[in-house]
């Protein structure tokens, strides 16, 4: 049997519901997003404050990303990001999470820099932009040099686990100088089978459960973001899935 304390867990939180029933299932830290459906974005200032109100025992880290798309991003979005920090630290966050890339594909070396500058007290993840870079092996040495965290990747595949051929290479090629978070699609289902391929010791799941809407009337007309998209449901961390998660590793 493994040894919990070996190991990490991380929960992508899309509000403070999810962040308490990370809590509550165990998790060792939150990546509190808005914007799911985007790949997530940064939350807004009452989300982050009260996450902090919540979460006794979890490490709150936040995402600072300006918009969804690609991650090349213009002076004005850098100085938002930059402003976004600034106040992730002032309302209590333990870390933030972000990741800046060049046209070629190449890790923005500059524009991370004086995003980490902004970021010195906080930890700091490199997110899955490191799935769309163009030379994984370099970028992991830059990103080490730069005095990232960690990273959360993929293995650059659209799920952690089909990507485990380079998510294996990479935990070996960091040797402990930087921590390779896995995740997108970590689930109760292939956690074990991740951990034995990828010898990784960090993962980040969401674990949500779909819940209906309470509302009782809705007008089929109208539509908030895109048509056909299911408007009548809410998707929510669960206290049962995150322990199941966990426990499913550990077992």
């Amino acid at each position: 049997m493994l040894n919990r304390k070996d190991f990490r867990f991380e929960i992508c939180a899309n509000g403070v519901e999810s962040c308490v029933a990370a809590q509550e299932g165990g998790a060792d830290r939150v990546e509190l997003c808005a914007g799911i459906p985007e790949g997530g974005t940064t939350p807004s200032y009452g989300e982050i404050k009260i996450a902090r109100k919540v979460l006794k025992n979890t490490l709150l880290h936040v995402i600072i990303r300006p918009r969804g798309g690609d991650f090349l991003y213009s002076g004005l979005e850098l100085q938002r990001m930059e402003e976004d920090i600034d106040i992730a630290r002032e309302l209590g966050a333990d870390g933030v999470v972000f990741g800046c890339l060049k046209a070629d594909g190449s890790i923005d070396i500059e524009a991370n820099r004086h995003l980490l500058e902004h970021a010195k007290g906080l930890n700091a993840t490199f997110h899955r932009a490191f799935d769309r870079c163009n030379d994984p092996e370099k970028a992991l040495e830059q990103l080490i040099e730069l005095g990232f965290n960690r990273v959360l990747t993929s293995g650059q595949r659209p799920t952690a686990a089909e990507g485990t051929d380079l998510l294996q290479r990479l935990n070996e090629q960091a040797a402990g100088r930087i921590t390779i978070l896995a995740g997108c699609g970590v689930n109760e289902k292939n956690i074990k089978k991740l951990q034995v391929q990828t010898g990784v010791h960090e993962f980040h799941f969401s674990a949500r459960e779909r819940r209906k809407s309470l509302m009782q009337y809705s007008n089929p007309e109208v539509y908030m973001g895109a048509k056909g998209a299911d408007e009548e449901s809410l998707d929510y961390t669960t206290a049962a899935r995150v322990r199941k998660t966990i426990a499913a590793l550990l077992d």
